[in-house]
Protein backbone atom coordinates (compact mmCIF):
# COMPACT_ATOMS: atom_id res chain seq x y z
CA UNK A 1 0.00 0.00 0.00
CA UNK A 2 1.35 3.41 -0.93
CA UNK A 3 2.07 6.07 1.69
CA UNK A 4 -0.64 8.26 0.24
CA UNK A 5 -3.27 5.53 0.51
CA UNK A 6 -2.20 4.64 4.07
CA UNK A 7 -2.49 8.31 5.11
CA UNK A 8 -5.97 8.57 3.61
CA UNK A 9 -7.05 5.37 5.35
CA UNK A 10 -5.81 6.60 8.73
CA UNK A 11 -7.72 9.86 8.27
CA UNK A 12 -10.92 8.05 7.39
CA UNK A 13 -10.71 5.69 10.33
CA UNK A 14 -9.55 8.22 12.92
CA UNK A 15 -12.08 10.95 12.18
CA UNK A 16 -15.12 8.99 13.32
CA UNK A 17 -13.35 8.13 16.60
CA UNK A 18 -12.72 11.80 17.31
CA UNK A 19 -15.89 13.40 15.96
CA UNK A 20 -18.61 10.77 16.03
CA UNK A 21 -21.17 12.19 18.42
CA UNK A 22 -18.85 15.01 19.46
CA UNK A 23 -21.69 17.53 19.33
CA UNK A 24 -23.80 15.51 21.76
CA UNK A 25 -20.77 14.59 23.87
CA UNK A 26 -19.81 18.25 24.26
CA UNK A 27 -23.11 19.37 25.76
CA UNK A 28 -23.50 16.19 27.80
CA UNK A 29 -20.04 16.77 29.32
CA UNK A 30 -20.98 20.34 30.25
CA UNK A 31 -24.20 19.25 31.98
CA UNK A 32 -22.45 16.57 34.03
CA UNK A 33 -19.71 19.12 34.84
CA UNK A 34 -16.97 16.97 33.33
CA UNK A 35 -14.27 19.55 32.78
CA UNK A 36 -11.75 16.97 31.60
CA UNK A 37 -14.07 15.73 28.85
CA UNK A 38 -14.83 19.28 27.74
CA UNK A 39 -11.11 20.13 27.67
CA UNK A 40 -10.33 16.97 25.69
CA UNK A 41 -12.86 17.86 23.01
CA UNK A 42 -11.51 21.40 22.81
CA UNK A 43 -7.94 20.12 22.42
CA UNK A 44 -9.11 18.05 19.46
CA UNK A 45 -10.42 21.20 17.79
CA UNK A 46 -14.05 21.29 18.86
CA UNK A 47 -15.40 24.85 18.65
CA UNK A 48 -16.03 26.16 22.21
CA UNK A 49 -18.69 28.54 20.86
CA UNK A 50 -20.84 25.78 19.37
CA UNK A 51 -24.51 26.32 20.13
CA UNK A 52 -27.04 23.75 21.22
CA UNK A 53 -30.39 23.46 19.42
CA UNK A 54 -31.80 26.23 21.64
CA UNK A 55 -29.07 28.68 20.66
CA UNK A 56 -27.18 28.43 23.95
CA UNK A 57 -23.37 28.49 24.05
CA UNK A 58 -21.36 26.32 26.39
CA UNK A 59 -20.30 29.07 28.79
CA UNK A 60 -23.87 30.15 29.41
CA UNK A 61 -25.08 26.56 29.78
CA UNK A 62 -22.39 25.85 32.37
CA UNK A 63 -23.33 28.96 34.35
CA UNK A 64 -27.05 28.29 34.16
CA UNK A 65 -26.63 24.76 35.46
CA UNK A 66 -23.98 25.33 38.12
CA UNK A 67 -21.16 23.48 36.37
CA UNK A 68 -17.93 25.21 37.47
CA UNK A 69 -15.50 22.62 36.12
CA UNK A 70 -17.03 22.79 32.65
CA UNK A 71 -17.10 26.58 32.86
CA UNK A 72 -13.41 26.75 33.75
CA UNK A 73 -12.49 24.35 30.95
CA UNK A 74 -14.37 26.48 28.44
CA UNK A 75 -12.98 29.75 29.73
CA UNK A 76 -9.45 28.37 29.47
CA UNK A 77 -9.89 27.91 25.71
CA UNK A 78 -8.14 30.66 23.78
CA UNK A 79 -10.77 30.68 21.07
CA UNK A 80 -13.80 31.01 23.32
CA UNK A 81 -15.86 34.15 22.79
CA UNK A 82 -16.64 35.44 26.28
CA UNK A 83 -19.17 37.87 24.80
CA UNK A 84 -21.17 35.33 22.81
CA UNK A 85 -24.88 36.00 23.21
CA UNK A 86 -27.50 33.29 23.55
CA UNK A 87 -30.82 33.29 21.74
CA UNK A 88 -32.22 35.64 24.41
CA UNK A 89 -29.40 38.16 23.94
CA UNK A 90 -27.72 37.22 27.23
CA UNK A 91 -23.96 37.14 27.62
CA UNK A 92 -22.04 34.80 29.94
CA UNK A 93 -21.29 37.78 32.20
CA UNK A 94 -25.00 38.53 32.46
CA UNK A 95 -25.71 34.92 33.40
CA UNK A 96 -22.93 34.87 35.99
CA UNK A 97 -24.32 38.09 37.47
CA UNK A 98 -27.86 36.70 37.55
CA UNK A 99 -26.70 33.55 39.32
CA UNK A 100 -24.72 35.51 41.90
CA UNK A 101 -21.57 33.68 40.81
CA UNK A 102 -18.91 36.10 42.01
CA UNK A 103 -15.97 33.89 41.02
CA UNK A 104 -17.28 33.50 37.48
CA UNK A 105 -17.85 37.26 37.20
CA UNK A 106 -14.25 37.88 38.23
CA UNK A 107 -12.97 35.30 35.77
CA UNK A 108 -14.99 36.73 32.89
CA UNK A 109 -13.89 40.27 33.67
CA UNK A 110 -10.29 39.05 33.61
CA UNK A 111 -10.97 37.90 30.04
CA UNK A 112 -12.31 41.36 29.11
CA UNK A 113 -15.99 40.46 29.10
CA UNK A 114 -18.19 43.38 28.01
CA UNK A 115 -19.43 45.21 31.11
CA UNK A 116 -21.49 47.73 29.15
CA UNK A 117 -23.42 45.61 26.70
CA UNK A 118 -26.22 47.63 25.14
CA UNK A 119 -29.81 46.85 26.04
CA UNK A 120 -30.11 44.67 29.12
CA UNK A 121 -26.69 44.80 30.75
CA UNK A 122 -24.85 42.71 33.36
CA UNK A 123 -25.60 45.39 35.97
CA UNK A 124 -29.34 44.93 35.44
CA UNK A 125 -28.94 41.20 36.02
CA UNK A 126 -26.81 41.66 39.14
CA UNK A 127 -29.47 43.98 40.56
CA UNK A 128 -32.29 41.52 39.92
CA UNK A 129 -31.69 39.27 42.93
CA UNK A 130 -31.11 39.96 46.60
CA UNK A 131 -28.24 37.89 47.96
CA UNK A 132 -25.08 39.45 49.41
CA UNK A 133 -23.22 38.01 46.43
CA UNK A 134 -25.39 40.03 44.06
CA UNK A 135 -24.54 43.21 45.94
CA UNK A 136 -20.85 42.33 45.72
CA UNK A 137 -21.19 41.77 41.98
CA UNK A 138 -22.85 45.17 41.58
CA UNK A 139 -19.88 46.76 43.33
CA UNK A 140 -17.42 44.80 41.19
CA UNK A 141 -19.14 45.76 37.94
CA UNK A 142 -19.15 49.40 38.97
CA UNK A 143 -15.44 49.16 39.78
CA UNK A 144 -14.99 47.95 36.23
CA UNK A 145 -16.76 51.00 34.81
CA UNK A 146 -20.27 49.66 34.36
CA UNK A 147 -22.65 52.49 33.47
CA UNK A 148 -24.73 52.90 36.60
CA UNK A 149 -27.84 54.29 34.87
CA UNK A 150 -27.82 51.86 31.94
CA UNK A 151 -31.25 51.80 30.29
CA UNK A 152 -32.82 48.56 29.09
CA UNK A 153 -34.88 48.56 25.87
CA UNK A 154 -37.89 49.71 27.93
CA UNK A 155 -35.93 52.28 29.92
CA UNK A 156 -35.50 50.24 33.09
CA UNK A 157 -32.36 51.05 35.10
CA UNK A 158 -30.38 48.84 37.49
CA UNK A 159 -31.74 50.88 40.40
CA UNK A 160 -35.28 50.05 39.32
CA UNK A 161 -34.38 46.35 39.15
CA UNK A 162 -32.81 46.46 42.60
CA UNK A 163 -35.83 48.32 44.01
CA UNK A 164 -38.19 45.60 42.78
CA UNK A 165 -36.15 42.39 42.84
CA UNK A 166 -32.91 43.06 44.70
CA UNK A 167 -31.98 43.90 48.26
CA UNK A 168 -32.07 47.10 50.29
CA UNK A 169 -28.29 46.84 50.41
CA UNK A 170 -28.09 46.85 46.61
CA UNK A 171 -30.43 49.83 46.43
CA UNK A 172 -28.30 51.72 48.94
CA UNK A 173 -25.09 50.82 47.11
CA UNK A 174 -26.41 52.07 43.79
CA UNK A 175 -27.62 55.30 45.38
CA UNK A 176 -24.31 55.80 47.16
CA UNK A 177 -22.48 55.31 43.87
CA UNK A 178 -24.56 57.95 42.14
CA UNK A 179 -27.51 56.20 40.49
CA UNK A 180 -30.14 58.73 39.42
CA UNK A 181 -33.34 58.10 41.45
CA UNK A 182 -35.40 60.49 39.33
CA UNK A 183 -35.22 58.55 36.07
CA UNK A 184 -38.39 57.02 34.63
CA UNK A 185 -38.90 54.05 32.33
CA UNK A 186 -41.14 54.05 29.27
CA UNK A 187 -44.20 53.55 31.49
CA UNK A 188 -43.29 56.62 33.51
CA UNK A 189 -42.29 54.61 36.58
CA UNK A 190 -39.42 55.61 38.86
CA UNK A 191 -37.33 53.31 41.05
CA UNK A 192 -39.51 54.34 44.02
CA UNK A 193 -42.58 53.19 42.08
CA UNK A 194 -40.90 49.83 41.47
CA UNK A 195 -40.27 49.45 45.19
CA UNK A 196 -43.79 50.44 46.22
CA UNK A 197 -45.33 47.98 43.75
CA UNK A 198 -43.96 45.15 45.89
CA UNK A 199 -44.41 46.93 49.26
CA UNK A 200 -40.70 47.47 49.77
CA UNK A 201 -41.13 50.58 51.86
CA UNK A 202 -37.54 50.71 53.14
CA UNK A 203 -36.13 50.83 49.62
CA UNK A 204 -38.77 53.36 48.58
CA UNK A 205 -37.80 55.57 51.51
CA UNK A 206 -34.11 55.35 50.60
CA UNK A 207 -34.91 56.39 47.04
CA UNK A 208 -37.19 59.23 48.18
CA UNK A 209 -34.45 60.51 50.49
CA UNK A 210 -31.98 60.45 47.61
CA UNK A 211 -34.39 62.49 45.50
CA UNK A 212 -34.75 65.05 48.28
CA UNK A 213 -30.99 65.37 48.57
CA UNK A 214 -30.84 66.24 44.89
CA UNK A 215 -33.27 69.11 45.28
CA UNK A 216 -31.73 72.55 45.83
CA UNK A 217 -31.95 73.93 49.33
CA UNK A 218 -34.56 76.61 49.69
CA UNK A 219 -33.87 79.42 52.08
CA UNK A 220 -36.47 80.52 54.55
CA UNK A 221 -37.53 84.14 54.93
Amino acid sequence: MSLRRRTALVALTAAPLVWAGAYEDFFAAILRDDGDAVAALLRRGFDPDTRNPKGQVGLTIALQNGCPKAFNALLAARRVNVNALNAQGESPLMMAALKGNLDAVKALLARDADVNKTGWAPLHYAASAGTPQHTQIIALLLENHAYIDAASPNGTTPLMMAAHYGSDASVQLLLDEGADPTLKNQLGLTAADFALRVSRTESAEKIAAAIRRRQPNRGKW
